[in-house]
């Protein structure tokens, strides 16, 4: 089966910010290599953002999709998704810039080396990797790194930042439990219990 991917997009009341994430990644990569955008809104997603996701839909056609989500919560939106992608590969990321569009172009370069392998971002390989960050959640962000790196005896990182890319096989054959934040967390342990490959690119957060 060819390589593609589907971008999952939770979207609750980002406009510019969505456009701006979808343009980019539009233009630096190849129109084959993008399966899919799927957009997954909820109860809470603001009109302004309905008029933007449907201006987006007129602009790229049956590339954008919007999926409502069923369960709940961000952790409840990426399932569904997850449930619903029809790409070889899926990139989890956010729609209001925290996640950096440019780094997809990378994502899917080191996907293609690695097909079996899980390649995810990471704050701390960087300089500047926080940018505006709360500075007791930094302390606390890298206490929580250190101790799960330790438990689950791995080297990464960065287990909590939700912006990575996995196979859609590995994703579909998972029994999630997650609802909420910690499902970002989940979707790193599991796969590390499967003896799943994980690679980290540096990234920055602002």
């Amino acid at each position: 089966m060819a390589f593609s991917v589907s971008i999952i997009l939770p979207v609750i009341n980002e406009t510019f910010s969505l456009w701006q994430t979808i343009e980019i990644i539009a233009a630096e990569n190849a129109p084959a290599d993008i399966a899919e955008y799927l957009v997954v809104i909820c109860e809470k997603t603001t009109e302004a953002s309905m008029a933007t996701i449907k201006e987006i839909q007129l602009a790229y056609g049956d590339k954008v999709k919007i999926l409502e989500q069923k369960l709940p919560f961000l952790g409840g939106a990426i399932r569904d998704a997850f449930d619903a992608c029809t790409g070889t590969y899926v990139i989890m990321m956010a729609s209001d810039m925290e996640t950096d569009p440019h780094l997809v172009k990378d994502f899917i370069r080191l996907e293609k080396e690695n097909p079996h392998a899980i390649i995810i971002a990471t704050r701390w390989k960087t300089k500047d990797g926080f940018k505006g960050y709360n500075p007791f959640k930094l302390v606390f962000n890298w206490v929580f790194q250190f101790i799960f790196s330790v438990c689950y005896r791995t080297r990464l990182s960065d287990m909590t930042y939700g912006y990575r890319i996995f196979p859609s096989a590995l994703v579909k054959s998972i029994q999630w439990e997650e609802l909420g934040h910690a499902f970002l967390f989940e979707t790193i342990i599991k796969p590390l219990r499967l003896k799943t490959k994980v690679l980290e690119i540096p990234a920055k957060w602002e």
